[in-house]
């Protein structure tokens, strides 16, 4: 099964690098040397990427792939999701560890009442926020305080919001 690990939103320079969205986790095994990227074609012929090189340049992943060295290489693929493999042998989940896409999707509960879905998660640094979609958009920060059950199978998640987070 193949997951979405990021978008490419644009180019970087002329040597054929480009900008990444990450929407996925563990970037540090996903982007390095030498893993492999897809981008799923409607002809089903789908395009295999190499990833050359990977280094972060102010919150973006940067990547470059084998074979690529111009950027008109690359300006036709902005836009394009980029799908890898989920099962990575060097992923190993620990305890309050999810996969993004096992989290994305879930419907969030404050109590017994839903409060929507989260549909995209982000890194802080500090921890990750879930971006929750239901009457208004929520952010809700991955982290024990706030989250309290989280329940793949189900596709559902408790959260105890701190003050002022549902507001």
């Amino acid at each position: 099964m193949r997951v979405k690990v990021g978008q490419i939103v644009n180019t970087h320079g002329i040597k054929g690098e480009v900008r990444i969205k990450s929407n996925s986790d563990f970037t540090d095994v996903r982007f390095q040397k030498g893993e492999t990227l897809t981008i799923e074609r409607d002809n089903n012929v789908d395009l295999e990427l190499t990833v050359a090189s990977h280094r972060m340049h102010k919150g973006f992943h940067m990547l470059t792939f084998e074979g690529i060295n111009n950027i008109n290489e690359v300006e036709h693929l902005k836009g394009e999701m980029l799908l890898q493999e989920r099962d990575h042998e060097d992923i190993e989940l620990g305890e309050h560890e999810y996969y993004y896409s096992d989290i994305i999707g879930c419907t969030v509960f404050d109590e017994s009442t839903p409060i929507g879905r989260v549909t995209e998660i982000f890194e802080t640094g500090a921890n990750d926020v879930w971006v929750v979609q239901g009457e208004k958009e929520y952010l809700i920060p991955y982290i024990a305080d706030v989250v309290k059950d989280v329940d793949i199978e189900n596709k559902t998640i408790r959260i105890t919001p701190l003050e002022g987070l549902l507001d």
